[in-house]
């Protein structure tokens, strides 16, 4: 079934590596897929936000031996924060317990779970035989809230400095941080700049590259409206406004 996922995923995935010698993924359990391949379990919960998931998505499927599952405390769907769009949770945490990489996305869903010791434990887990532990906007506050970014420099949406900072972690305003093999990006659209950054340390600069091109990601926005200190205070309070809690 494995062979026949990556048969019909080969055409929108690089045929071959890069220039560079790509991680070696860890040798897994009997139950886990053959080495030379690497798990990417993207973490799903009610409320969150859509391109958080499906940005990093977009980048990291397109990975040799990539093999991507929607994980959640449950299988079917969840909606998303607008509650417009359906996203479909394939395995339950228990089902998914060692991926190599683990990508953890935001959105209004992430505050009651940062007290979910269910989810909160399956990210320790997966953390302890990760070869990445990822996150995107408010995913972060799931990571903190894990004990993983405990006075780590770190990253999340620029509305959600003062939380992050309560959960153990120290704010910047970077786009992409790393910390060993903690990556976390700022809001929404910086998840696809984190899954670039992590596509080069997996397979090297010019795959990485290569999907850059193929997805056409050459960001021309029509305004240089895109962080907090590029803006007049009456648009951030707009927008800060219009993200609640």
């Amino acid at each position: 079934m494995a062979a026949q996922c990556a048969a019909g995923r080969s055409q929108h995935r690089l045929s071959s590596v890069s220039e560079q010698e790509p991680v070696k993924a860890k040798r897994r359990p009997a139950t886990r897929m053959d080495d030379g391949e690497v798990q990417i379990a993207f973490l799903l919960f009610p409320r969150v936000t859509a391109l958080d998931a499906i940005g990093p998505y977009e980048v990291l499927q397109r990975l040799p031996g990539a093999e991507v599952v929607f994980v959640g405390a449950e299988r079917g769907e969840v909606r998303t924060d607008n509650g417009y769009l359906g996203l479909t949770v394939d395995a339950t945490i228990d089902e998914v317990a060692h991926p190599e990489v683990l990508v953890v996305p935001g959105g209004m869903g992430t505050r009651p779970l940062v007290k979910d010791e269910t989810i909160l434990g399956w990210i320790r887990q997966v953390h302890e035989t990760s070869l990445f532990t990822t996150s995107v906007c408010t995913g972060s506050l799931l990571l903190a809230a894990a004990g993983l970014l405990d006075g780590l420099e770190a990253t999340t949406h620029w509305g959600s400095k003062k939380t992050l900072e309560d959960l153990g972690a120290r704010y910047t305003e970077q786009r992409v941080v790393q910390n060993g093999k903690i990556i976390t990006a700022a809001g929404v659209s910086s998840g696809i700049d984190m899954a670039l950054t992590l596509a080069a340390q997996l397979a090297g600069d010019f795959a990485a590259q290569a999907i850059q091109l193929a997805i056409e990601y050459d960001p021309q926005p029509p305004y240089d409206a895109g962080a907090p200190e590029k803006v007049e205070p009456e648009l951030r309070e707009l927008v800060r406004a219009t993200l609640g809690g």
